[in-house]
């Protein structure tokens, strides 16, 4: 799944990997295929009620090395519905109940018709150190509710985040990330990027084994700004319109 440019998410991983002498090794997996032996980073976007149905049984039933990946330690980003499956369990507007991977301690239920979708920009602030805010632009109808294990990925500042109600903004669960930031989420935000990058490379390398080097970028970071300003403003405006 990758709707809303996900796909952008491996982009950046992948150009930020070359600008920093890293080799790095992408593989794609698609209903039939099966997963590697191992992996360092996991990405998987989001993606419509249909494909969430169409794939939803066979991620489920990859649910043990899925989660054993993520009990090593290794990086992974989930997007929107790749967030919703790899909670508990996603109920669809249409009522069918979806297995999830069991990553996240959270449940997803779509209200259905008549509930306004969560549509808009976002601006929030990391629950990881070293991240700060974060910026993106979410497009779900389903709500997300973490659980007692599972903590937020981010504070909402400006827009609904998970539920529009707890100011929670994804989940974390060890180097795993859920989180409704389409955007793409990475290109966005480059602290973000480079946290994911350096988790992949403890997970295959140990503490100390390999460093991410920090990059001199100033376009990157004035891209967040500039984006994180419009998310500002934006909610800004909607705020006082709901006043």
């Amino acid at each position: 799944m990758g709707v809303y440019a996900d796909r952008g998410n491996m982009i950046a991983l992948v150009a930020r990997c070359l600008r920093s002498g890293i080799g790095c090794q992408v593989t794609a997996i698609g209903i039939g295929d099966r997963l590697p032996a191992e992996a360092d980073l996991v990405l998987i976007g989001g993606g419509q009620d249909r494909e969430q149905r169409r794939i939803a049984g066979e991620l489920a039933g990859r649910g043990a090395l899925l989660r054993e990946w993520a009990e090593q330690g290794a990086a992974m980003l989930a997007v929107c519905g790749g967030f919703q499956l790899f909670g508990r369990s996603y109920r669809t507007a249409a009522g069918d109940e979806l297995p999830g991977v069991g990553i996240f301690d959270a449940v997803t239920v779509a209200p259905g018709p008549g509930w306004q979708r969560c549509i808009g920009d976002v601006l929030a602030r990391a629950e990881i150190e070293g991240v700060g805010e974060v910026v993106g632009f979410e497009n779900h109808g389903g709500r997300t509710y973490l659980g007692p294990r599972a903590r937020p990925f981010a504070q909402v500042l400006y827009g609904y985040g998970n539920n529009g109600d707890d100011g929670a903004e994804g989940a974390l669960a060890g180097a795993a990330i859920g989180t409704y930031l389409h955007g793409s989420v990475l290109p966005k935000n480059p602290a973000l990027t480079d946290h994911l990058l350096r988790a992949a490379l403890r997970h295959r390398y140990g503490d100390g084994g390999a460093e991410l080097l920090a990059l001199d970028d100033p376009y990157a970071e004035r891209a967040h700004r500039a984006a994180a300003a419009v998310a500002r403003q934006r909610g800004r405006a909607r705020a006082a319109v709901r006043w």
